[in-house]
């Protein structure tokens, strides 16, 4: 089979297509063929070497969709739609840069539809981390205001869609004056262009401050979206596209401002239902979500993948056909 193998950690280069035999399947394995997968930044720094623990040579890859090919189990027959994602894929085993992948059973998520796999393919990751950040960590309610600080990252543009739809009010951020549109397309009613400190602009328009914010952005303005929410708001760090972990200093009572509330969610600590994911995928069927889907490579491609979505250039997710 084909597969994209990293031995040193290092640029988008180091990502090195070759054969492998494919793997076999013991108790409380299946071996998936996997159709597409989505990019993710978080792959970026375990490319770089800044994910903790990654032993290389590795295959990369959070997340994928397929079919069933062996199950020895038989609980899954083959062809089976399934999708996975997290649980140590890419990290603390092969992931999902490759044609087939080995997965614990208890990582898979069987599903039906007739989309393409490129669109198939954006769901996973993007789906679990918006709904855990809307639903689980922030409890969106309907009339709320939402800040989305990151919005025209993949989960970022489908959060601003998922929270318009659930009757919010969404203030949108974005570097770049050019993507404004493409943000008000997917349902924000405001945008604000983002030079790190927004905290001047969104009181501008919400004087006693916001209710939620999605902080996906990271450690570098985690500081200035608390201060635009207002009094027993919530903000919830889902993202790192500052690829920065930590904070110096970190001193709560100075850094968090009073009543305000923050957490975190992370895919990798609390998984989404079956449920979810075969409810998100009626929904994009049948044309209530449009899924925000920057670009489409191949397998044979991962190289010029990785340098795209290092680029800035796309809004939406990446996804990669094998």
């Amino acid at each position: 089979m084909k597969a994209a193998v990293i031995y040193h950690p290092g640029s988008p280069g180091e990502l090195v297509l070759e054969e492998r035999p494919i793997p076999t399947p013991v108790s409380g394995q299946v071996l998936v063929k996997v159709k597409a997968f989505g990019l993710n930044r978080s792959e970026i720094m375990t490319r770089k070497g800044l994910s903790p623990n990654v032993q290389f040579p590795r295959i990369l890859g959070i997340e994928c969709v397929g079919e069933v090919e062996v199950d020895p189990s038989g609980e899954y027959q083959k062809g089976q739609q399934v999708l996975a994602l997290m649980g140590g894929m890419g990290r603390d085993f092969d992931g999902s840069y490759a044609k087939y992948i080995l997965l614990p059973k208890n990582l898979l998520h069987p599903f039906q539809s007739l989309l393409p796999w490129e669109i198939l393919g954006a769901i996973p990751e993007m789906l679990q981390t918006v709904h855990g950040s809307l639903h689980l960590a922030l409890a969106i309610q309907k009339r709320e205001t939402l800040l989305i600080r990151g919005a025209t990252s993949s989960v970022g543009m489908l959060a601003t869609q998922m929270a318009r739809l659930a009757g919010l009010t969404v203030i949108a951020t974005t570097r770049k004056a050019q993507k404004e549109q493409v943000l008000k397309g997917q349902g924000a009613s405001y945008v604000l262009i983002d030079d790190g400190k927004i905290k001047e602009q969104v009181r501008a328009l919400f004087p006693h401050g916001v209710n939620k914010v999605l902080e996906l952005v990271g450690a570098t303005t985690l500081q200035d979206s608390l201060g635009c929410l207002g009094f027993g708001g919530t903000c919830c760090m889902s993202g790192m596209l500052s690829e920065t972990w930590t904070i110096t200093d970190f001193a709560p009572m100075e850094f968090i401002p009073a009543t305000v509330r923050l957490t975190v969610y992370d895919s990798g600590q609390i998984s989404s239902p079956t449920e979810v994911f075969q409810d998100f995928i009626r929904s994009v069927e049948a044309g209530r979500v449009k899924l925000p889907v920057s670009r489409v490579f191949t397998l044979e491609q991962i190289v010029q993948a990785h340098q795209y979505m290092e680029s800035n250039q796309g809004a939406g997710k990446i996804v990669v056909l094998t």
